[in-house]
């Protein structure tokens, strides 16, 4: 199967009523009594809505067996969670200023109850449950269910195809502007403009490592003028129909040296290494071992400093994590990268990312531009 990006429908209240069952079915797998959802991508992606303004009043939806799903809002806000697009689904109830909230959201719980909560969630609202109702305990959604969303749907996927296929193009157009003798941040700024002029409404990053910067992954473009002979990382993202892009690319300021040349050639055979190894039933942590396998093999090892990917969807890092010690298997729609990368600390740095989803006997990719060491002016 292959998937395309497409123009995505809009979700409806039933897709938001089948992710809301689907979690609450987690939850009694997991030994769990009901979930918690604060503010944040997990009850955008469960409700539809995304508070204005996330401040110290209480909101949360509540998921469990024993009670129709609810959420719990301040009453001011209450206009703006009727008007979410999952709305029908849940119940709500409000609270007002002078009121306990913890009181209120405490009648919606198990008073002796294992709860999974927003990692979102503040630790002051964390506290007020806990005072309201001292027998209940609760574990982080990122231990107790890591794969909430980790599996997409088709519509989920053809917005991740399309915000791929607009990274792609971005690539496509950097290629064509000046780098030697410009600010790292010049070009950011240029990428930035490219993501939303191919259809981004947010751009989350735009890494642009020049030379000895680029031995930092997560640099941020600064003032430094790109040099002729740099390799320069090109790392870049954000969201488009909501769902994320991430794509890596390498390049050098005219001819590159044999180093480079010959490290880039190692990054890209780890790379495309672990892509042939996706599969449904391969574990996360076998991908990582896949891609750190080859490049330690080329004595790089020490060089390779993080993890092989991460997933994405309605946030461009989130489960899951393909990095040794995470031994979930993967399964059909799960997206993640895979972006093995080798950094020199003092002189450069090479990494290569796309973003890939399982299907039904293979891994397809969402970022197809070429991933030779291309050459700029």
């Amino acid at each position: 199967m292959t998937i395309a990006a497409a123009e995505p429908v809009p979700f409806t209240a039933d897709d938001y009523a089948v992710r809301m069952h689907r979690v609450v079915d987690q939850a009694v797998e997991a030994g769990l009594d009901g979930v918690i959802v604060a503010p944040g991508p997990d009850l955008l992606w469960l409700t539809g809505y995304r508070p204005t303004a996330i401040t110290e009043r209480l909101t949360m939806l509540v998921l469990s067996r024993s009670v129709r799903p609810t959420m719990v809002v301040p009453t001011l806000e209450r206009p703006d969670v009727e008007a979410a697009k999952g709305a029908t689904c849940f119940g709500i109830v409000d609270w007002s200023d002078g009121a306990d909230p913890y009181a209120v959201a405490g009648r919606l719980l198990q008073p002796d109850g294992r709860f999974g909560i927003s990692d979102s969630t503040w630790s002051m609202h964390l506290l007020g449950l806990q005072e309201a109702l001292p027998d209940t305990r609760y574990r982080a959604l990122s231990h107790s269910l890591p794969m909430l969303r980790a599996v997409k749907d088709a519509n989920e996927l053809g917005r991740l195809a399309a915000a791929g296929a607009a990274a792609d193009a971005t690539f496509g157009e950097i290629l064509h502007v000046r780098f030697a003798g410009r600010r790292e941040n010049d070009v950011a700024a240029d990428l930035a403009r490219l993501l939303r002029e191919f259809g981004h409404e947010q751009v989350d990053f735009t890494v642009v490592g020049s030379g000895p910067n680029g031995a930092n992954p997560h640099h941020e473009a600064g003032d430094r003028a790109i040099q002729p002979g740099d390799a320069v990382v090109l790392d870049f993202g954000g969201l488009r129909y909501g769902y994320g892009s991430d794509t890596t690319r390498t390049v050098t300021v005219g001819e590159p040296s044999a180093e480079v040349r010959r490290v880039h050639e190692v990054v890209r055979l780890a790379q495309q290494t672990a892509f042939e190894a996706v599969r449904p039933g391969v574990s996360c942590a076998e991908i990582d071992r896949v891609a750190r396998g080859v490049i330690t093999e080329a004595g790089y090892g020490p060089q390779f400093i993080h993890r092989t990917g991460h997933g994405i969807g309605v946030t461009t890092h989130e489960p899951p994590y393909i990095v040794e010690g995470e031994e979930l298997p993967l399964k059909p729609g799960m997206c993640f990268s895979i972006e093995p990368g080798i950094y020199l600390s003092g002189r450069f740095g090479v990494r290569i990312e796309d973003i890939v989803t399982v299907t039904s006997d293979a891994g397809q990719r969402f970022n197809n531009t070429d991933r030779s060491l291309h050459v700029v002016e």
